[in-house]
């Protein structure tokens, strides 16, 4: 009788360990998914200045296009990833494909820039679910050790090179078709993607007690939203204004209350622990801060190309593949070379490199070539921070619990997306009043077509001085040797 009870348990659990047949699939799946995240973001920059002239968006409020997604994104990333652990991955993996959907139809549709500017936040906060549930997903699904570093090489690669693809379909789809395709696009993909994860995904969920830090999530997107809304209001207002200083000031407060929440909270968003150890410390504040430049010299090169040197969007995304290019293999080279050099030194001199990238790009004027100044610092820049993507991920694992490895993860994400949010506003604001000093102290037609261009340059000089930043973080606060760095399968990728 017992004999006869335990063939089949022992039949169900090696079926429940056996690999899913399906996982290549889902595997397909997953990576469309993240193609689409990742996707997004370059493909409504190159539209971007199309859609500002169709929406008649004001230069101090073109940045929300940017901004409303990567706050969203970035502010509710920890929460989107415990819920998709105790809500059923496969389920709100779904959910948030259909929600994206929705959103992309709502903003391809947007008849002003609010409407735009809502839909584009409402993308990121189903991006911030979908991401690490898509990323969860991947981790249950394949369970041999060999497949699953296959299966995450995959991820990063859509992760890498989506950027590039994004930058050539932004500039097809708006020169030929219209901005609105840059975002009604997701909505077929999001859709039988969908579909096809309800056939070829698995269900999982985490055990244990489902808990919420709603008041962290809040607390932590209302104070980031109120610092952009106040660099924004800088741009129209001046720095000194009632409406500007109550916003940073009611930002920086609701921030510090988010830190006594954390303190305060047995189940914290975050953990104060992940971040107060020096080298994950250090790891985050560079990510903030490459993250504040990176995203702000893509705006102010897009509309360089587009508005001062008159390319089309579709030859605008070509002239920036060479960027995305340069990230991919330097960020194989940093793989290969971070268990001999360790991270602090290929982060310091990938940061020196990006550096000397954004100064080299204040050098363009009004018919600055494209071979001599762009390209060149492109390169370089590029180059710098695929050596510094690379690090990023090892140093925020050193030393990390396992119970806190997820967070930790996440925060590289989502450390990026904050500081591009506050960059993009910071930046734009900054540009915006350097370009009318410029004008006020300049007069005529020359003076017209310069301005902007003074705008930009000033914005690559704030943005230089971020990295400079970094460089000094890391170099004061990273002290991991190589033998210390964690072994196993990367972060997810940072696009």
């Amino acid at each position: 009788m017992t004999t006869s009870l335990q063939t089949p348990l022992g039949t169900l659990a090696t079926a429940r360990n056996a690999p899913d047949p399906r996982r290549f699939r889902a595997l397909a799946v997953i990576a469309i998914a993240q193609l689409m995240i990742v996707l997004d973001a370059s493909v409504v920059t190159i539209a971007l200045p199309s859609a500002q002239r169709a929406l008649h968006i004001s230069i101090a409020n073109r940045q929300w296009a940017l901004t409303a997604y990567t706050l969203a994104f970035g502010g509710l990333l920890l929460i989107g990833g415990r819920v998709a652990d105790f809500m059923g991955r496969k389920r709100m993996f779904i959910i948030s494909l259909l929600g994206f959907a929705a959103a992309s139809a709502l903003g391809g549709l947007a008849q002003d820039g609010a409407m735009l500017f809502g839909a584009r936040a409402l993308q990121g906060a189903f991006a911030a679910v979908m991401a690490p549930a898509s990323l969860s997903l991947l981790t249950v699904t394949f369970t041999e050790p060999k497949e699953r570093a296959r299966a995450f090489g995959v991820y990063g690669a859509v992760a890498g090179g989506g950027a590039a693809i994004g930058l050539v379909l932004g500039g097809l789809l708006t020169q030929y078709a219209s901005w609105r395709w840059t975002l009604l696009i997701n909505v077929p993909i999001a859709i039988v993607t969908a579909v096809a994860t309800v056939r070829e995904v698995r269900e999982s969920r985490a055990e244990g007690d489902v808990h919420y830090d709603l008041p962290g999530a809040v607390t932590v997107t209302a104070g980031l939203l109120s610092l952009v809304y106040g660099f924004t209001r800088a741009g129209t207002d001046g720095w000194a204004s009632a409406t500007t200083t109550l916003l940073l000031a009611i930002g920086v407060v609701l921030l510090l209350a988010f830190v006594i929440i954390e303190r305060a909270s047995a189940t914290p968003l975050l953990p104060l622990r992940v971040v107060l150890d020096r080298n994950r410390g250090g790891s985050f504040l560079a990510s903030l801060l490459v993250g504040l430049s990176l995203f702000g010299m893509f705006l102010f090169l897009t509309y360089y190309l587009q508005g001062t040197l008159h390319y089309s969007a579709l030859k605008s995304g070509f002239a920036f593949l060479p960027f995305s290019a340069g990230i991919i293999i330097s960020a194989m080279l940093a793989s290969q070379a971070l268990p001999r050099m360790g991270p602090r030194r290929l982060m310091t001199g990938g940061l020196l490199m990006a550096v000397l990238g954004l100064l080299w790009f204040t050098q363009i004027g009004l018919h600055t070539s494209y071979v001599a100044h762009v390209l060149p610092a492109e390169i370089v820049m590029s180059m710098g921070m695929g050596f510094v993507f690379v690090p990023f991920s090892s140093t925020a694992l050193i030393g990390v619990g396992a119970h806190d490895a997820g967070v930790a993860s996440a925060l590289v994400n989502a450390t990026q997306q904050v500081g591009g949010s506050l960059g993009t506003a910071l930046l734009n604001t900054v540009a915006a009043s350097a370009s009318a000093s410029y004008l006020a102290t300049h007069h005529g037609a020359l003076a017209k077509a310069l301005a902007p261009v003074h705008g930009y340059t000033t914005g690559f000089v704030v943005g230089a001085v971020a990295l400079t930043l970094a460089m000094v973080a890391t170099v004061l606060l990273i002290k991991a040797s190589r033998r210390e760095l964690p072994l196993g399968e990367p972060v997810g990728a940072m696009a």
